[in-house]
């Protein structure tokens, strides 16, 4: 291919994702660039969908297992840790990847920890009782005097998040314009957002896992619309007010307030702690717990004590209902060969839309789902700095940098919970950079994932480096390594109508010797969600005897 080729293609690519190509980056600083896809294989997942992975051979002697889980995300992991303590021991677990974890595995470059998805988790709430035991049983919480004390290790050290806005840092990620006419109507747009929030929140529960609170009538209206019609019906037009609540939509579910509903446009914010305008309240960011690789700490844990029941890079195409028993068969792709399991029990925690694939004839509420609830891909680029960034005027360097109207999410700093005095200001440095993509339609959403499957690495870190660029002028000439992970079905996005839809309803209650356990079930996707549908399945079935 020469030099006219990649230049279009780039110029394809820059199109497709909505994303401008870096021009200020020299063939000097790239040359120095290492790097590559890593952490995800989506050609097993596109080889087993377009039937290029081969059936089980009818010769292949069968293994048998009481408990068969396809997925080995949190729900999966957590699906095996609630069979364990029901004193289920029979069982296997299976993944496509090579590591167990799903969005919350994690990496490491040049030695240094970082995550591939999923970065922290906020403190739970008191309705959350069985992740509270959980993060009791592994030391991350204690109980003193009745109240609730976490490991300040694993806590986010401060500063916790700035914004980038008007050429200096600011604290926090809400928006303060500079203009004294701007900064008074932002503030009241603040106000009136919040009073809205507080409303809706004493009229309805709103609550973290979502089936621990009624869905009443007002839910589901709420369900019917998209955020931002809802807010353009009450008025809440403020540039500065919808840019940061079009954030937190990308942030949460991987798209923007067009695309997602009102109710979880709400629930963001109801199911915690609310909504304060600036100088109304502590404002203070919600804690959280997090790491340097990111839930990838939390996924190990889920994960230790599964040992050889653990099957990674075990890919399964088929899952047949029996008189007795289910067949499945699954593609080693390690030894690159087909066998062939047989289970009394199966509890799905994958995507609906891979799970209505894999079954030869999926019940009408699954292949319902599937249609329903699409997926927001996302792009995160891990990126090693040879030396810290120049400073900017401003807030002090915290563990998640955004910029004001950046088309990605910003970075958190993978050091930043270094527990080394030195780790920020010197040595190498690296940043995890993140990007929903989407978007704000359908078509939009299709267009970027396709662009994200079909750049290449460096198309894709010369785009994510256009984006920093601004912020930071001299970070691609301290780039020295971009390892890049893209998800391309990386989170349900809760749509209107998806959260109450009665095919999700269905799938709730297993039959025929299924269960359905993960995020999907709950229209989005969080570690809370994903925790909590694991351990249902477990107990349905610890209850089954």
């Amino acid at each position: 291919m020469g030099p006219g080729a990649v230049i279009r293609r780039r110029t394809v690519l820059g199109a497709a994702a909505g994303l401008p190509v870096l021009d200020g980056c020299t063939r000097e600083a790239e040359a120095r660039w290492s790097g590559g896809w890593v952490g995800s294989h989506p050609e097993r997942g596109h080889a087993w969908r377009d039937g290029g992975l081969a059936a089980a051979a009818a010769a292949e002697p069968a293994r048998r297992v009481a408990v068969a889980i396809v997925g080995a995300g949190i729900a999966g992991l957590s699906t095996a840790r609630g069979l364990q303590r029901a004193g289920i021991d029979d069982y296997a677990v299976f993944d496509l990847e090579d590591a167990a974890g799903g969005n919350s595995r994690g990496h490491a470059v040049a030695g240094l920890p970082c995550p591939l998805g999923a970065h922290y988790l906020p403190l739970p709430s008191p309705d959350d009782e069985a992740l509270l035991a959980w993060l009791h049983e592994i030391g991350l919480a204690q109980s003193r005097g009745g109240r609730i004390v976490y490991d300040e290790r694993h806590l986010c050290h401060s500063p916790q998040e700035r914004l980038f806005a008007d050429g200096r840092w600011h604290e926090g990620l809400l928006p303060q314009p500079a203009a004294p006419g701007a900064a008074a109507a932002a503030l009241a747009a603040y106000r009136r957002f919040a009073a809205d929030v507080a409303t809706v929140s004493r009229e309805l529960a709103f609550r973290i896992p979502t089936t621990t609170a009624p869905w009443t009538s007002g839910h589901a209206a709420l369900d019917t619309q998209a955020f931002a019609g809802w807010l353009d019906a009450r008025g809440h037009r403020d540039a500065s007010l919808r840019w940061y609540l079009d954030y937190c939509c990308r942030d949460d579910y991987g798209a923007g307030a067009e695309m997602v509903s009102a109710w979880a446009g709400l629930q963001y914010f109801a199911s915690r702690h609310g909504f304060q305008a600036p100088g109304d309240a502590d404002q203070q960011p919600e804690a959280v717990l997090t790491w340097p690789q990111g839930n990838a700490w939390l996924a190990d844990k889920l994960a230790a004590g599964i040992g050889e029941r653990l099957h990674c890079a075990h890919v399964v195409t088929r899952i047949t209902t029996g008189r007795h028993e289910l067949a499945l068969d699954v593609w080693d792709a390690a030894a690159q060969r087909p066998r062939r399991w047989l289970a009394r029990q199966v509890v799905v925690a994958v995507p609906l839309f891979i799970a209505a694939r894999v079954f030869d004839a999926p019940h009408p509420a699954l292949r319902t789902a599937a249609q329903v609830v699409p997926h927001a891909p996302w792009l995160v680029a891990n990126l090693l700095l040879e030396q810290p960034l120049l400073p900017r005027p401003g807030a002090p360097p915290a563990w998640d940098n955004v910029s004001l109207g950046s088309t990605g999410l910003g970075y958190v700093d993978a050091r930043h919970q270094s527990l080394s005095p030195d780790a920020a200001v010197s040595g190498p440095q690296l940043l995890t950079y993140y990007r929903a993509l989407g978007g704000r339609s359908p078509q939009e959403l299709k267009t970027q994932r396709a662009a994200l499957l079909s750049g290449s690495w460096r198309d894709w870190t010369r785009a994510v480096l256009d984006d920093l660029a601004a912020t930071h002028p001299d970070l691609p000439s301290r780039l020295r390594r971009a390892d890049l992970v893209r998800h391309g079905h990386a989170m349900a996005i809760p749509v209107p109508g998806v959260r109450g839809h009665p095919a999700l309803q269905a799938l709730a209650t297993p039959r025929d010797r299924v269960s359905f356990a993960h995020a999907d079930l709950s229209a989005y996707s969080i570690f809370e969600e994903a925790f909590h549908r694991g351990l249902q399945a477990a107990a349905r079935l610890g209850n089954r005897g």
